[in-house]
């Protein structure tokens, strides 16, 4: 979605025209800036360097490229001066690495893309005694082993454009996976990264694929862990009937995995259509007035649907992916991802009004959200991308990190597919009710859009291991007693991060949703990359959802040998002196 010094756009634009969304938030105080460069990690200082600010890890090992930098997350709440920050070139250095910390008493937290508005690689209150292990730079190497089964061996700092890539040259890819192709592939597993879909009424699911999180896929992995019988860390590899990989696909960032065994697929064409012209009643209608034009509907002709909705408009910008082997005679076919430039500018006066939001005038939000909505609407006409054709990278990766930087908090509701459109009815008549509360108070916390997705779960027999174990801490694990649940639906709310009362409307949104979503009718999973845990005060506050909610939602309808404590402990046999852990990773896994 970014607008580049290789794609200038229309030829009217120019910098009085256009302005990069992701410039709006240069500064607090809401300067407004051209920028057409992708984000990069704040300036790094060599640690030879006399403009170093700290002193250096003692006894760091030698040979390893060891820096201060700045870390700062996607949407700047967490930003930590002066860090030491290293660079290793294979796996046997972070082995290195570990066995200093180890003896050190330092930490190690593992860094990709940095495109997470989570704490789980560094949060606020990081101490001095924490090195950021930089994956990205060296250690981004794949290879795609084709066959049936195929599969694809990567390294933790390979982007997800990248991985994609090699997958589409040799005739592979992944039904689902993240928008954002920059993020790495350690960072997605750790996560547990997904996409959107589930199979369309009468769609045979293609071997080696997955509509669950890309964890599900794993076959093996690597990961440096603790071996006791000599006293040390080493590079140890976990298949996928090995019950520690449970804990280790997705692992909140408490793991550190240096290689990873996919199983892939072939390859699908898809069709993406948009519409903004369906009126949101219709889409997230009461399942009894709902009809053809309903989420569930779509849901059901096509598996794979975006519907991204701002708040006080009308009609949502929805997108709807079909599989299609052939080019539909109304589609413009494309051969590379991110095909909307237009959502990664926005008009002047679209800017000018953030700029009065972030001001103060809070009461400008819902001519700002109609006039993105506007934008999108005319973005789609002008360049011509209502209906496109493409491999499902092309389609499925489309926001670039020059978009706007908003903040997220999103949760996903496991349930039956019967009851998607009832989830989606009743989320989003809380949601508006919600913001038409806060309206007549003259408050405005979201002025970002309200996605929703449809995911499948992870079905452990996807990645054709027979005896595949799944993932314990996926947002997306199967409930052993509700075998009829096989589907999640995920809301995912944004705003602008400086945003008065974001915090309070996210945490009263929060406790409707895990109070709404229980018992037989589902089940409520925060995503571990986004906010969560939300009190007025912030994000990542809430005492009571982080000692009690979360993990709970982990051991409900689970094996008391293989929920939550299960995979606790296991992280921490594999990592009993906590290198690779945290303060507010030491608070959520107690």
């Amino acid at each position: 979605m970014a607008q580049t010094s290789q794609d200038p756009g229309p030829a009217d634009s120019g910098p009085n025209a256009l302005l990069s969304r992701r410039a709006l938030l240069g500064g607090v105080a809401g300067a407004v800036a051209l920028s057409a460069f992708p984000w990069t990690p704040l300036g790094r200082i060599p640690a030879a360097d006399a403009a170093t600010t700290i002193a250096p890890p003692p006894s760091f090992p030698a040979g390893i490229e060891l820096y201060q930098q700045t870390f700062q997350n996607w949407s700047e709440e967490v930003t930590v001066d002066g860090l030491w920050t290293c660079a290793p070139a294979t796996p046997d250095d972070i082995v290195t690495l570990a066995n200093w910390a180890h003896a050190q008493g330092w930490r190690l937290r593992p860094l990709g893309g940095g495109y997470s508005w989570s704490p789980v690689v560094v949060d606020p209150g990081t101490s001095a005694q924490v090195v950021l292990v930089n994956t990205g730079q060296n250690l981004t190497a794949v290879s795609v082993t084709p066959g049936s089964p195929a599969s694809v061996t990567a390294q933790p700092g390979i982007t997800m454009d990248n991985l994609l890539a090699a997958l589409k040259g040799a005739g592979y890819g992944l039904t689902a996976f993240p928008v954002m192709g920059y993020a790495t592939l350690g960072g997605v597993l750790a996560t547990g990264g997904r996409g959107t879909g589930v199979p369309a009424a009468g769609e045979t699911p293609l071997p080696g694929h997955t509509y669950g999180s890309v964890g599900n896929l794993v076959v093996s992995l690597t990961a440096v862990a603790w071996d006791p019988s000599v006293s040390a860390y080493t590079l140890q590899t976990f298949q996928r009937t090995d019950p520690r990989i449970q804990a280790l696909i997705t692992n909140v960032g408490r793991a550190f995995v240096t290689e990873v065994t996919l199983r892939v697929g072939p390859d699908q064409r898809l069709r993406c259509q948009s519409w903004f012209d369906v009126p949101a009643t219709e889409i997230y209608a009461p399942p009894t007035t709902a009809g053809s034009r309903s989420l569930a509907s779509y849901v059901k002709n096509s598996g794979r649907v975006v519907c991204i909705w701002f708040p006080f408009t009308t009609s949502p910008w929805l997108r709807v992916f079909t599989p299609a082997p052939t080019q539909p005679w109304t589609s413009r076919a494309v051969s590379s991802p991110y095909n909307y430039p237009f959502n990664d500018i926005v008009p002047q006066s679209v800017s000018d009004l953030l700029s009065q939001i972030i001001a103060g005038d809070a009461a400008a939000t819902p001519t700002f959200t109609a006039a993105q909505m506007d934008a999108i609407s005319a973005g789609l006409i002008a360049t011509d991308s209502w209906d496109l054709w493409g491999w499902s990278s092309d389609m499925l990766a489309y926001v670039r990190p020059t978009t706007l930087r908003i903040t997220s908090t999103c949760w996903n509701v496991v349930t039956s597919r019967a009851n998607v459109q009832s989830v989606v009815s009743e989320f989003f008549a809380a949601y508006s009710a919600q913001l038409a509360a806060y309206q007549a108070q003259g408050l405005y916390p979201m002025n970002g859009p309200l996605e929703i997705r449809v995911t499948g779960l992870d079905q452990a027999a996807d990645c054709q291991v027979p005896g595949a174990l799944g993932a314990q801490l996926s947002p997306l694990r199967t409930r052993p007693d509700h075998p009829e649940w096989d589907t999640a639906v995920w809301f995912d709310m944004t705003t602008v991060p400086i945003t008065p009362g974001d915090h309070a409307f996210a945490a009263t949104m929060e406790q409707w949703i895990r109070s709404t979503f229980t018992g037989s009718y589902g089940a409520v999973h925060a995503e571990w990359s986004k906010e969560w845990a939300n009190t007025p005060a912030g994000a990542w506050t809430d005492s009571a959802v982080i000692a009690t909610a979360i993990p709970d939602s982990y051991r409900e309808g689970q094996a008391a040998d293989d929920n939550w404590d299960t995979a606790v402990a296991t992280l921490n046999a594999l990592d009993p002196a906590k290198v690779f852990s945290s303060a507010f990773l030491d608070n959520l896994f107690g």
